[in-house]
């Protein structure tokens, strides 16, 4: 009976999920609300919280709610994993020069976020509130990492005597989460206005369409801007054979997204296996890397395979883009509606002084910075940063899809190559394990030290290569 009563409790949560993200896309284009560039998800969560435990109307009980905060890991991974399945891989050469610019600009966002929250630990919350010292951690764990790093890093937190660590993680990430649709989403609007986007000329060829898009159909013969391609990586030849039917060509695109995971959970327990031997803070890292970095490259690696192959049509562009862009949807729901209000009551305040010192130093870098070292297309390629900086990579497809619709930008090549790079190093990799390790250890001030140093670095080295990149 237990167990029946578990998958009873999973098939409500899914349903109910299901349900308001269906009523959420009901009434959010009625209420106008993409004019203002806030996604339906966020109206989705925002009626989870009402109906939710907590809220007002408290009609669901609390094991729906406790099965929705621990959705957004699962989901963010299946979003990983369809993010290089619906596009061409294009050649690296024509890539180095704004991954290299795209990977600073993600270097000088991660660090600065552990450096602005030393300092609101510092000169704020320690001496007026006398907080942990770890809660100046929490802004990169909370907006790079989201929930699936707060999730993974609560026993170290707890290790270090930081009980609270997890769930006010988890509240942080919800709270970027939030931020970055809506601010992102705002950004987005005021580009259009301001002329920040990258001009929309007509297009020689159909574009592919991004993980998410709305405007996404299921042509199998689009194809992105013919300059990305050589003869490594050919534009694709029609099908002389009839279309197969809709139902199987969801089911192999979903098998396809599946291995990509499962590719990535077979990476996980290899790295699992090859750490048995190490002890201290080299364990503690291989054992807290999530599963979701690995699914994306698991993606890149079906890709590459399909190509080689001749078969890289059976992963639709259209298809892939519409499951990672409902795999986003529900994770944005879940995050939200599966909130904890009542841990926020009693730390609204610490929270709240992180988060805006968190969002300001984004959009400091987003807004001032990333238009001086994006050699192209910079306001795309630097709000899928945002969204990724300060909520995770899902918001960030999802602010990009926003901005370029039709695929024109270089900035899902670049995000994606980048993310190769630094997903293993921040937003849950070694550097998000190492940090409340280096704090306990060395003290807050030597770490923030740290931090300033290095993003000075960052931000120094992107400035002198930017013209070598334009």
């Amino acid at each position: 009976m237990n167990t029946l009563s578990s998958l009873a409790v999973v098939g409500a949560a899914f349903l109910l999920l299901g349900l308001l993200l269906a009523v959420g896309r009901a009434v959010g284009p009625a209420l106008g609300l993409q004019s203002i560039g806030l996604p339906a998800a966020v109206l989705a969560g925002l009626l989870g919280i009402l109906v939710g435990p907590h809220g007002p109307w408290p009609l669901l009980p609390d094991a729906i709610e406790a099965l929705w905060a621990r959705l957004p890991v699962v989901l963010l991974t299946l979003v990983f994993g369809t993010l290089m399945l619906g596009r061409p891989l294009p050649p690296l050469r024509r890539l180095w020069r704004p991954a290299t610019a795209q990977t600073l600009l993600g270097l000088t966002l991660g660090f600065g976020q552990y450096l602005v929250g030393g300092l609101a630990v510092l000169l704020v919350l320690g001496p007026w509130l006398e907080v942990n010292p770890l809660m100046a951690c929490l802004i990169e764990v909370g907006f790079e990492g989201g929930h699936g790093s707060a999730a993974v890093m609560g026993p170290i937190y707890a290790g270090l005597g930081f009980q609270e660590g997890t769930d006010l993680g988890l509240a942080m990430a919800t709270v970027g989460l939030l931020s970055s649709t809506v601010l992102g989403g705002l950004l987005v609007v005021l580009a259009q206005r301001w002329g920040w986007l990258l001009a929309q000329e007509p297009a020689s060829a159909p574009q592919l369409p991004l993980p998410g898009s709305a405007a996404a159909t299921p042509s199998e013969d689009a194809s992105p801007r013919p300059d990305l391609h050589t003869p490594s990586c050919p534009l694709p030849t029609p099908d002389p054979r009839p279309p197969a039917p809709r139902w199987q060509a969801w089911l192999l695109n979903l098998g396809l997204a599946g291995l990509a995971v499962g590719l990535g959970v077979l990476m996980q327990a290899a790295l699992n296996w090859s750490a048995t031997p190490l002890q201290g803070p080299w364990r503690t890292v291989i054992d807290a890397l999530p599963v979701y970095p690995l699914a994306l490259a698991g993606s890149l690696l079906v890709r590459l395979a399909l190509e080689r192959s001749g078969q890289a049509a059976l992963a639709s562009p259209a298809l892939q883009g519409q499951l990672g862009g409902l795999a986003t949807d529900l994770l944005i729901t879940a995050a939200m509606a599966g909130l904890d209000l009542p841990l926020l009551a009693p730390n609204w305040l610490p929270l709240t002084v992180l988060a805006t010192a968190g969002l300001a130093w984004n959009l400091l870098v987003v807004l001032v910075l990333a238009r001086r070292i994006l050699p192209v297309d910079w306001f795309e390629r630097a709000v899928i940063e945002f969204g990724q900086a300060t909520g995770v990579a899902a918001s960030g497809l999802l602010l990009l899809n926003m901005a370029d619709p039709d695929n024109r930008s270089e900035a899902l090549p670049a995000f994606s190559i980048k993310q190769l790079l630094l997903q293993p190093v921040l937003a849950g990799g070694v550097v998000t394990v190492a940090a409340p390790l280096a704090v306990a250890a060395w003290g807050l001030p030597i770490w923030s030290e740290i931090c300033l140093a290095l993003t000075a670095l960052w931000i120094t080295l992107a400035l002198v290569l930017a013209p070598s990149q334009r």
